[in-house]
């Protein structure tokens, strides 16, 4: 029988901001020192009150406008009620039917809304006793134990996202979230690093029978919905989907009943497994907090849609395809949207050279200069400063290799020059002989040479082993310390040996 997966996502990500969400306490949930950015109010003592973070707000509005969604006029917040030991107050301040932003699309996913809430403290499972794993910097274990609990993340700045339920495919949930993280990193409201729990997803799966897809009845066209947490990357995130959708599918196809739950992710055992069963709003009890006063987003001209549009600068899909229409290829675009920095060499490169050279600019940007950064293990050397030597003369590189007056091999050697100094390339080609030579007679002879000398790699190349050409262009090039045009070389030897 066949089935079609649905899968809808919840994530979370910590925001940058000065201070916590209701309070003046830092936002600094990764400090050294447990419990040391707390106050009365994210410890929730009786009395206190807490202030709306106004920086906190913009950010999320911020996200709704390059989501193209529906800004709020009047929002406020609510209390979602639960008891957990890393949630001091008893519930958490969020908002329900109310929220920041409503609707818009990403990566071809709907958005159902976009809402802002406080993060709960860090819970810490140790396994020694609260002495020791004070001594040992609260060192988590696995084996049971002591439960210790950092409230340094307690009341921390905290979007959701929730989309539609349209998404079919585990790669495609995977793709919307890593286009959502690359939004969020450009636009400064958030580093998202999922490793460190800056970004958490939810994944909520279900299957249901194919053909039912315009039933009526929601149970029959979506399935059962699962929820999956602890998903901690995009890897895992994919493996969990399909897992579930796989142990979904097996309980359907032996007649029995998928339950709707919450499930952990085991990354040892590649596999789900059942945490709680799933709660539904009614079980929250929300309601408006009495201490926070509703807001009227209208009244702050800060955040009126034109103003916080024009603090969006060019967004990563828009930019993407920019670069793509210039011709550059679509790994190469991605590279320059993940990196701004070599997005920014890139655009400074598109100033000087001419859209014809553009495309090769790019894949020795994406390739060589790439690989050279990460020889230097410095991602700050002056080869990424765009405002001194580099891209100009990166840029007479690429117009000399584009011109045919230096060989791929000569100008990776001065790709390496150029970086390390101030040095013209062109300067330095002529007074070293790097220059192609235009000397067809010495060509020809070295051609004669490799030929005469290579006899079993000429047979080889007869008998139609294509592969052996190159080896030929090679020794010419090295008779001509790379002063060689391949290309041309490469035709000669055809025509030589045909």
């Amino acid at each position: 029988m066949s089935y079609t997966p649905t899968i809808g996502l919840e994530i979370h990500a910590e925001l940058k901001t000065r201070t916590k969400m209701f309070c003046d306490s830092r936002n600094d949930p990764f400090a050294a020192e447990a419990n040391m950015h707390i106050c009365p109010v994210c410890m929730a003592h009786p009395g206190t009150l807490p202030v709306v973070n106004h920086e906190a707000v913009r950010h999320v509005l911020r996200v709704g406008v390059a989501l193209s969604a529906e800004l709020a006029d009047y929002t406020e917040f609510d209390r979602k009620n639960y008891f957990y030991p890393d949630l001091p107050k008893g519930y958490q301040l969020s908002q329900y039917e109310y929220p920041l932003a409503s609707g818009g699309e990403l990566a071809g996913v709907s958005i159902t809304r976009v809402h802002l809430e406080e993060d709960t403290a860090s819970s810490i499972h140790a396994s020694t006793s609260f002495d020791e794993a004070q001594d040992k910097s609260l060192s988590a274990g696995d084996e049971g134990g002591t439960t210790l609990v950092d409230y340094n993340r307690a009341g921390v700045p905290l979007m959701e996202l929730v989309t539609e339920p349209v998404i079919h495919s585990a790669e495609d949930a995977s793709r919307f979230a890593q286009e959502l993280q690359l939004l969020l990193r450009h636009l400064g409201v958030s580093d998202a690093h999922m490793e460190k729990g800056e970004m958490r997803v939810e994944a909520n799966v279900s299957i249901s029978r194919s053909g039912l897809e315009n039933s009526q009845r929601p149970d029959l066209r979506l399935g059962t919905k699962v929820e999956i947490k602890n998903l901690n990357s995009f890897n895992a995130m994919e493996r969990a989907v399909n897992h579930e959708i796989e142990r979904q599918r097996a309980l359907l196809e032996k007649g029995e009943l998928v339950s709707q739950e919450t499930r952990g992710w085991d990354e040892a055992k590649q596999a789900t497994f059942v945490q709680r069963l799933k709660e539904g709003s009614a079980d929250y009890r929300y309601f408006p907090d009495p201490d926070i006063p509703s807001l009227r987003l209208s009244e702050l001209p800060e955040l009126s849609e034109e103003a916080l549009r024009g603090s969006l600068g060019e967004l990563p899909w828009i930019r993407r395809a920019r670069y793509m229409e210039l011709g550059v290829k679509r790994e190469d675009a991605e590279a320059f949207v993940q990196d701004a920095r070599l997005g920014r060499i890139f655009d400074s490169l598109s100033e000087i050279l001419p859209q014809s050279q553009l495309p090769l600019a790019s894949n020795y940007l994406a390739n060589d200069v790439v690989a050279l950064i990460r020889d230097t293990d410095n991602r700050d050397t002056d080869l990424l400063d765009i405002s001194g030597h580099f891209v100009p003369r990166f840029a007479s590189l690429i117009g000399m290799l584009a011109g045919r007056t230096i060989s791929s091999r000569t100008a990776k050697d001065l790709l390496v020059k150029i970086s390390g100094a101030d040095i013209d390339p062109a300067a330095y080609a002529a007074e070293h002989n790097l220059l192609i030579s235009t000397d067809t007679g010495a060509a020809e002879a070295i051609i004669e040479k490799v030929i005469s000398g290579n006899a079993p790699v000429v047979a080889d190349y007869r008998a139609g082993k294509l592969s052996a050409l190159e080896y030929l262009v090679g020794q010419c090039m090295k008779e001509l310390r790379g002063a060689g045009d391949a290309e041309a070389l490469r035709d000669s030897l055809r025509a030589r040996l045909s």
